[in-house]
C-alpha cells in the first residue's frame, strides 16, 4: 500500500513543454536569442521548459553548441568579457531552469507529436530518431511543420516511447490534433491515436475552461470507448518571445504553462508523474491574482461517476468503513478512480472532514490490505479543503481481477453505482485477468501481441446503440419468474438471468419500465425522429437520463438510464442535444 504526504515531499513547479525557436522555419521574430528564451522563462517563473522545434533539434543543439564554445574558450583562457558575461548568464539561468531537448514531429494526415528527451540525452540519438521517422537527411535542420510522408502516429508514438522520450499529443483538440472535431477518420483510428500505451499525455488549448464539453472531461475515463483516463496538460506552442498584441492566438513563452507536483526538477520526475495514475498533480498555471486551482472543489462539481466517488465518514459501526472498501474493490475490478473521505459530492455543502487523519490512513491502509485480495496496490493520502482535512485514495485498475471483499464478495462499479457482480459479470473480470496474464507472458518473451476483439475498445455500434446506460435484450419465463438477459452498453457485456430480485440500481429500474409498455409494441407512446424514439428524459443527481427505444422491420429495442457521454449519432436530434 503506497502512501503519500504529498505537500512534504513534493512541490509544484511551472513547465512549458511546447516552446519554438527561430530553428522552426514559422517562427515570428528570427532575431530573438536562445539567451532572449531563458531570460523571458525566467521572467514567467518557468521551472521546466522544452524546446520543441517542428522535426528538427536544431534549436536545442544550437544553444548547446553557443553554450560549449564559450566554454572551450574559456578553457583556453580566451573568452573576451561580453563572452563571458554571456556564459554566466547562461549559467545563471541553467540553475534554476531545466531545458530539455526535443522536436514536434508532423506525422501522416499532418498529426503533430512532442517528443520530449532527457537532458543528457545526446543530439545525434534524437537526430537519428527523426531520421527513423521518416524526416529525410536535407530536411533535418530545416525546421519546417510541412514535410513529405512521414511515419503514422502509432509508429511514432512507439518509436518515441522506446528512444525513452516522453510522448504528448500536441494541441490534441485543436488543429493538427489527433482529438480535434471534423476530420474524417474512423472512432477505432481516435481511440487509437488517444488511448495507446506508448501515448504519455495529451496537451489541449482548453485546460482552463469547466464542463463537460472539455477535453480533460472527455478523457477522464468515464466515456465508454476512452476508458484509460489521460494526463491533460496545457503549453505555449509559442512562435514567438511574447504574446502577439494584435493576434492574440499567437501566445508567448509562458502564456499558456502547466503547474505540475513533483518531487524534484528532473525529465525522471516528469515521466514519473505522467505514468501515474494521479491525476491531481497537474493543473493550469495561474498568475498571483487569480484564483487557487482546487481539484478536489473541481471534482465536486463533477460528481460522483464511474470513476470517482465520495464518502463523508467512515465509521465502522454504520457501514460507512465497509462502504468504502467496497467502492475500492469496484474501481480496481472496472476503471480504477479516485475516492475522496471526509467530503460530500454536494459543492455547496462544506467539507466535513477527518478529525484524526494519519489515523483514519493507517485504518484505511489495514482494512484495504486486509480485507480486499487479491493485494490491490492504492495510494491513499491527505489533503485539505476550506480548512479541513480529507482524505484521498487512488484505485489503480486492477492487473489481477477479480478483486474481492472478504474472500467472496465481488464488486463492480456501475456509473455513478457500487454492487455485487453477478455471475457473468465474474466471469468477464476472470477472463480479463487472464488475458492480461496472457498479454504480461507475451511481452516478456518479446512475442508479438495479437489483437483480441474482446478486448479491444469499444467501437460504436453499427446499429446505433447509445453507449452508456442498459438494454434489455431478451426476457424468458421459467417456473412463473421472469429471467432478463441485460446489455451493459458502456462495454457490451450482456448478462444473463437477471431477476427483478437480483437486479441493481439501474437494471431494477430497467425492468419496472420495461414492465410497463404495452404488449403490442406499436403503440408505445414516444417522441420518434424515424426508427429513434425518446421514452422518458429525467434527472437522477445532477444527471440527465434517457430511456430510448429504437424500431426496425422486425424488432425494438429498448435502453434504459442512458446518459449525455452515451448519446451520439442520431440521438443526439432525439434527446436534444447539439454537436458543440
Amino acid at each position: 500500500m503506497a502512501r503519500k504526504k504529498q505537500h512534504d515531499i513534493m512541490q509544484w513547479r511551472t513547465i512549458d513543454l511546447h516552446l519554438h525557436t527561430p530553428a522552426s522555419s514559422d517562427y515570428q521574430q528570427p532575431e530573438i536569442t536562445y539567451l532572449d528564451i531563458l531570460h523571458r522563462a525566467e521572467h514567467r517563473g518557468l521551472d521546466m521548459i522544452a524546446f520543441t522545434d517542428h522535426n528538427t533539434v536544431a534549436g536545442y543543439r544550437k544553444m548547446r553548441e553557443e553554450v560549449e564554445s564559450l566554454e572551450f574558450l574559456e578553457k583556453l583562457n580566451r573568452l573576451v568579457p561580453d563572452e563571458k558575461a554571456v556564459l554566466n548568464e547562461y549559467r545563471r539561468l541553467f540553475d534554476h531552469i531545466l531545458v530539455l531537448p526535443g522536436f514536434e514531429f508532423t506525422a501522416t494526415f499532418g498529426f503533430h507529436i512532442l517528443a520530449i528527451f532527457p537532458q543528457e540525452k545526446p543530439v545525434r540519438e534524437i537526430e537519428h530518431l527523426l531520421l527513423n521517422l521518416r524526416i529525410t537527411p536535407e530536411q533535418l535542420d530545416d525546421g519546417s511543420a510541412t514535410v513529405g510522408a512521414t511515419s503514422d502516429v502509432l509508429t511514432a508514438y512507439k518509436l518515441i516511447n522506446e528512444a525513452g522520450g516522453l510522448v504528448i499529443a500536441a494541441h490534441a483538440n485543436s488543429s493538427n490534433g489527433v482529438a480535434m472535431r471534423g476530420f474524417g477518420f474512423g472512432g477505432q483510428t481516435k481511440i487509437a491515436y488517444t488511448q495507446d500505451e506508448n501515448l504519455h499525455a495529451l496537451e489541449v488549448t482548453d485546460l482552463e475552461h469547466k464542463g463537460p464539453r472539455t477535453t480533460a472531461a472527455f478523457f477522464n475515463g468515464t466515456k465508454p470507448e476512452y476508458p484509460r483516463r489521460m494526463h491533460c496538460i496545457q503549453g505555449s506552442d509559442a512562435h514567438r518571445l511574447v504574446i502577439d498584441p494584435i493576434r492574440k492566438k499567437n501566445l508567448g513563452v509562458g502564456d499558456r504553462a502547466t503547474d505540475v507536483l513533483i518531487s524534484e526538477i528532473s525529465f525522471d520526475a516528469l515521466m514519473e508523474l505522467f505514468q501515474s495514475n494521479d491525476f491531481a498533480r497537474t493543473r493550469p498555471h495561474r498568475h498571483k491574482e487569480e484564483p487557487v486551482y482546487d481539484f478536489v472543489q473541481i471534482a465536486r462539481e463533477e460528481g460522483p461517476n464511474i470513476v470517482q466517488d465520495f464518502h463523508e465518514g467512515m465509521t465502522v459501526r454504520a457501514g460507512k468503513l465497509y462502504a468504502i472498501i467496497a467502492n475500492v474493490c469496484a474501481f480496481g475490478n472496472t476503471n480504477g478512480g479516485t475516492l475522496y473521505v471526509g467530503v460530500g459530492s454536494d459543492p455547496k455543502k462544506p467539507p466535513v472532514g477527518i478529525p484524526d487523519a494519519e489515523q483514519s490512513v493507517t485504518l484505511l491502509e489495514k482494512e484495504i490490505s486486509k480485507r480486499i485480495s487479491p493485494p490491490l496496490s492504492c495510494t491513499i493520502d491527505i489533503q485539505e479543503l476550506l480548512g479541513k482535512k480529507i482524505i484521498r485514495i487512488l484505485v489503480p485498475r486492477g492487473e489481477d481481477p477479480p478483486y474481492a471483499v472478504d474472500d467472496n464478495k465481488i464488486y463492480v462499479r456501475d456509473e455513478a453505482e457500487t454492487g455485487l457482480a453477478v455471475r457473468d459479470e465474474i466471469v468477464g473480470l476472470v477472463m480479463r485477468g487472464q488475458n492480461q496474464t496472457i498479454r504480461g507472458r507475451m511481452l516478456d518473451s518479446g512475442e508479438e501481441q495479437v489483437v483480441d476483439e474482446k478486448t479491444a475498445p469499444v467501437s460504436p455500434d453499427k446499429n446505433h446503440a447509445p453507449r452508456t446506460g442498459v438494454e434489455i435484450v431478451e426476457v424468458e419465463e421459467r417456473n412463473g419468474s421472469r429471467y432478463y438477459t441485460m446489455r451493459d452498453l458502456r462495454n457490451g457485456n450482456v448478462v444473463k438471468n437477471v431477476t427483478a430480485k437480483s437486479a441493481r440500481r439501474l437494471w431494477h429500474y430497467a425492468i419496472q419500465e420495461y414492465a410497463k409498455l404495452p404488449s403490442d409494441a406499436k403503440k408505445i407512446q414516444a417522441q420518434w425522429q424515424g426508427e429513434f424514439g425518446l421514452l422518458k428524459h429525467y434527472k437522477q443527481g445532477k444527471k440527465d437520463r434517457y430511456d430510448l427505444v429504437q424500431r426496425s422491420a422486425d424488432r425494438y429495442r429498448f435502453y434504459y438510464g442512458v446518459t449525455d457521454d452515451g448519446i451520439h449519432g442520431p440521438w443526439k436530434t432525439v434527446v436534444g442535444l447539439d454537436d458543440n
